[in-house]
This record gives structure tokens, C-alpha cells and sequence, in this order.
């Protein structure tokens, strides 16, 4: 299994093609939530994932949401239970971290995922909120 990391304008159409596609099976079908998920942040993002088979295993994408702030999004996993979510979430923390060199890294968490994000440093600074239907929490590092 191959970690890339890879800038929009570097990713092949292949590739970009499996990210969209992905994403709408777990965002759009498997989480039944009907939201625009090609939301103009793609093109100014780092997406990282795990390739296997020309298929991803598990994708995040990184963006500045502000200056001097990292946002890390679309946080997901194809093939669980065998830890890629959490090595993907730690490269992409030491990839900010060298490269982006944020002050503040933030993610908006499903909540029942919190405890994942809080393992890599990440601590709840809100309440509750709706985002398309699911109960999230804001995080930052």
C-alpha cells in the first residue's frame, strides 16, 4: 500500500476520478447525506491517501482555512479496521507540521469520532453542531 500525497495539479485524472468517487460512496451513499461535495477547496488542498490497486484505502485532504490555520477534511477510510485511518491522520499532522507550518491545525469531527482525532492531539472547543443532517464537533490542535 502506497502513501501519496499529492497537490490538485499534480493529481492524474485517475486519480482525482477515484477521490470523487470515494467520497461520494461514503459521504453521499454509505452516510445518506445529500451535500455538494466538490465545494471549490479541492484545488487549494494537499489530498493525502492510500492507494492499493489503482483503488484508495483512506483519504484526507489538507487546506489553509485561514492564515496560520490548517484544515484537515473529508477524513475517511475504505478499508478499515486495520489502522489506516489513524497512520493517515498522523502523516498528514507531520506533513502540516513541516511543510504547511500551521499555528493552529482544525477539523470539524463527526462526534462520534472525536476520541479518534483526540488520540492524535486534536481537543474539542465546541458544542454540538448540525452539519447536513450529523451531529459534529469543532477541533483544533
Amino acid at each position: 500500500m502506497e502513501l501519496k500525497i499529492r497537490r490538485f495539479d499534480e493529481l492524474t485524472a485517475n486519480e482525482l476520478y477515484e477521490i470523487l468517487r470515494v467520497r461520494c460512496e461514503v459521504f453521499v451513499v454509505e452516510q445518506k447525506c445529500a451535500y455538494q461535495d466538490i465545494d471549490g477547496i479541492d484545488p487549494r488542498s494537499v489530498h493525502m491517501f492510500y492507494e492499493e490497486d489503482g483503488k484508495i484505502a483512506a483519504y484526507l485532504r489538507l487546506f489553509y482555512r485561514n492564515e496560520g490555520i490548517v484544515q484537515i477534511g473529508r477524513v475517511l477510510t475504505v478499508k478499515r479496521k486495520e489502522g489506516l485511518g489513524r497512520k493517515l491522520l498522523h502523516e498528514a499532522v507531520r506533513y502540516a507540521e513541516e511543510t504547511m507550518k500551521p499555528e493552529t491545525m482544525y477539523l470539524e469531527a463527526q462526534t462520534y469520532a472525536a476520541g479518534f482525532y483526540e488520540k492524535e492531539g486534536f481537543r474539542v472547543v465546541s458544542e454540538p453542531f448540525d452539519e447536513d443532517g450529523i451531529p459534529h464537533v469543532k477541533m483544533i490542535r
